[in-house]
């Protein structure tokens, strides 16, 4: 027997058997320990998760371990399961058969070691959406790699990109929401060929989109959205031909649609929105599949194809904020148009999203269109020339409707009456049109409902205590109408808990201000929060998460100012221009999340309430045009944040408290008051001396500390701009520039 074929026949086999041996036995005497560590490091956010991973137990028993048919741990599989603390990947990657590691949605922190690289046998890593730090280590020595999701993990810093020349069987990679520094497309990601899944939305990169994509043919998923891209969309995307999802929003990208576009048949869901694309669209006329499609805030031209009026799949069509051409037929969204509402809009029986807001539409109440659509979940007509009155459908045409915008249009007569139990209603504005009657009270069957806005028109009515019982609403808006007669104390289930924001400006109420309901407004109590978030209504659209924020117009410093976000700690009470008398009741001292608080243009009488230096969030106060007497009290000078005050045309009198903002505010916040003396009036207080009124006691006064560390703070103690302007120049810089921001901060 020659040693050659000694070998084939003996000796290989035995070293094979060998071999199998010896990792037989790692995986019965080694494997445990590397999993109690894991175990250790873990087990006090959880320990329920590892009540079976005990000594005494096979390790393939333990909950979330996968193992293979000779026993070796394969798999790791604890996502969404409250983890924290720091993972000791030391111990996991002794784990020598491991292949899947799966943690995501959970609060694991700290960093992730160089040990990393010993998971050589890993083809699925997912630590997405976790509260990790610093870099992500070096991934070349994982070259079986299949999946890796890291996406929204809290990494920083330099990814290491070029590692990813040698996982070339990558068909996953989301690295998406990540605030790496920035950097180029990573031109390695083109080498990819066998992707079929790409999320790097909000993740710092720049420049332009390479030519290339288009090799990636596998590619379903691609999504870029939110980043610093510029230039044109790569004319090779086009060969993407199983593409079904393509997310290009909010990036900086000029050019056309490439030619071609429309070969993208299996696109589902395009969104290019908030670019600076231009051209004609036509292309999308072949897009027979699409549901979702969102082109809005860019620069195209020309007419819209009548084609997609055709399309049966289409549940959201946004294409508003362009310089698209013709009548309406040939377009939805904001722009210059005119006409009428093309009667083929009916087909769209699946759409989801309709928004044809901000036009000059001049037509009446499409009845023959809303009452057909049973699956809309938004429904925005704003803004246009419509006229007559709204059918009785549109208060129960479909149960998944959440978002009703029919303001400043030219509808009149009375609101429909029926609103069903069971609505979904989470935002009505029907202002600036001229409705008159009575507010319905079937109203009060919207129990999801947290915005109405009625303002600006002409109803009828008493103040609608029985809204109250709704308690989820945080904004009521009634200014500019005719409701009148007093404000009675409220029942047991009419306090209005949640209630953020209210005008009842320019109306005729009378009586007394609403002791009991300040009592009850649990909401403008509350000081302050921990993440900056705004009032939104989140919505479907084919199950695309999305949000539409809510508006409103306020008076603010003598003017109308529109806020297009309201951030959620914002508290307003305005009950300007109205005929309410007395004095101003003590607890509205302790509502002391307000920022604005505007009782002006009425008949109240009494003292200002020392209470009111509580107030310490207060931004706004406007008494002016009453008939208060007395001293203003001292402890106003604790209003740190107040940037705007008014007390003029009263009968206040005595020396005015000097200290702090209100040494800010010039002779008009004071004048009128002919007994009011000191500076900045040119009226000398003479020898007089001035007591301060001794602390009110209602409540201990105390300055309560803004949750937001932007700045604000400081610019009101100099000048007084405080939340209300930084709000609005925040707007600014967030809708545009940051949209990363919002996505972060307005969506927690």
């Amino acid at each position: 027997m020659s040693a050659d074929h000694f070998f084939r026949r003996g000796l290989r086999p035995l070293l094979v058997f060998l071999s199998f041996f010896s990792l037989t036995s790692f995986s019965k005497s080694d494997e445990l320990q590397p999993l109690l560590e894991f175990k250790s490091a873990l087990q006090k956010s959880n320990p329920n998760v590892f009540s079976s991973w005990t000594p005494g137990n096979s390790t393939c028993s333990f909950s979330g371990i996968v193992c293979n048919s000779n026993g070796f741990v394969t798999e790791i599989n604890l996502p969404q399961q409250n983890l924290s603390g720091i993972l000791p990947f030391d111990s996991i990657c002794k784990l020598q058969a491991l292949e899947k590691l799966s943690l995501g949605f959970n609060f694991l922190h700290g960093g992730i070691s160089e040990d990393l690289k010993n998971c050589t046998s890993l083809q699925q890593l997912d630590l997405g959406v976790n509260s990790f730090s610093g870099e992500v280590p070096d991934l070349s020595s994982l070259g079986k790699l299949k999946l890796l999701s890291l996406n929204t993990s809290g990494f920083s810093g330099q990814f290491p990109w070029r590692s990813l020349e040698n996982l070339t069987s990558l068909t996953f990679l989301s690295l998406g929401d990540i605030v790496f520094e920035e950097s180029p497309f990573p031109v390695e990601i083109l080498k990819l060929e066998k992707l079929y899944w790409l999320y790097l939305s909000n993740c710092s990169l720049g420049g332009r989109i390479p030519e290339g994509l288009g090799n990636l043919t596998l590619l379903e998923n691609l999504e870029l959205s939110c980043n610093q891209f510029s230039g044109e969309i790569p004319g090779d995307i086009v060969k993407l031909k199983n593409l079904w999802q393509l997310e290009l929003y909010f990036n900086f990208l000029t050019g056309t649609l490439p030619v071609g576009f429309g070969n993208l048949t299996s696109l589902v869901n395009f969104d290019a929105s908030g670019n600076s694309l231009q051209g004609n669209i036509s292309e999308v006329r072949l897009l027979k599949n699409i549901a979702s499609l969102q082109l809005y805030e860019n620069q195209f031209t020309g007419e819209i194809p009548e084609e997609l009026w055709e399309f049966n799949k289409l549940v959201a069509l946004a294409i508003y904020g362009n310089k698209f051409t013709g009548l309406l037929p040939q377009k939805l969204g904001s722009s210059q148009f005119q006409g009428q509402l093309p009667r083929s809009m009916a087909n769209c029986t699946l759409l989801e999203y309709l928004d044809i807001g901000n036009n000059q539409i001049n037509d009446t109440f499409p009845s023959w269109l809303v009452c057909n659509l049973h699956s809309l979940e938004v429904l925005d007509l704003s803004y246009n020339n419509l006229s007559g009155m709204l059918h009785p459908c549109l208060g129960n045409f479909s149960s998944r409707l959440s978002v009703l915008q029919l303001q400043s249009n030219n509808f009149h007569g009375t609101i429909p009456k029926t609103w069903a139990k069971g609505s979904n209603l989470r935002m009505i504005d029907l202002s600036e049109n001229q409705f008159q009657g009575e507010l319905p009270r079937s109203m009060a069957n919207c129990m999801m409902l947290e915005y109405l806005n009625v303002g600006n028109n002409q109803i009828n009515d008493t103040f609608p205590f029985w809204l109250g019982a709704l308690s989820q609403l945080k904004v009521l808006v009634v200014r500019s109408n005719v409701f009148q007669g007093a404000i009675k104390s409220p029942e047991i289930n009419y306090t209005f808990p949640e209630l953020h924001i209210i005008d009842l400006s320019q109306n005729s109420f009378s009586g007394i201000l609403p002791t009991k309901y300040f009592q009850h407004w649990n909401a403008m109590k509350v000081v302050g929060a921990k993440k900056l978030k705004y009032m939104e209504v989140n919505y479907g659209v084919g199950g695309l998460g999305r949000f539409i924020p809510f508006t409103i117009t306020l008076a603010n410093k003598g003017t109308m100012l529109k806020y297009e976000k309201i951030p959620d700690v914002f508290r307003v009470i305005d009950f300007s221009s109205n005929r309410f008398e007395g004095h101003i009741p003590e607890l509205v001292g302790s509502l002391k999340g307000l920022h604005s608080l505007n009782l002006s243009n009425n008949v109240l009488t009494g003292h200002i309430p020392p209470s009111l230096g509580n107030l310490t969030n207060l931004e706004s106060m406007d008494l002016s045009q009453n008939k208060l007497f007395g001293e203003i009290p001292a402890q106003l000078t604790q209003l740190f944040s107040l940037g705007y005050f008014n007390v003029s045309n009263n009968c206040l009198t005595g020396p005015i408290p000097r200290g702090n903002q209100l040494d800010t505010f010039q002779n008009n916040s004071f004048g009128g008051n002919l007994g009011l003396c000191g500076s900045p009036l040119s009226k000398k207080c003479g020898d007089f001396k001035y007591t301060p009124t001794p602390p009110y006691p209602f409540e201990e006064n105390q300055r309560l500390e803004s949750p937001f560390e932007f700045g604000w703070k400081v610019v009101a103690i100099g000048y007084g701009f405080g939340f209300v302007i930084g709000v609005v120049i925040g707007q600014i810089v967030i809708a545009r520039k940051y949209p990363w921001f919002v996505k972060i901060f307005g969506k927690m």
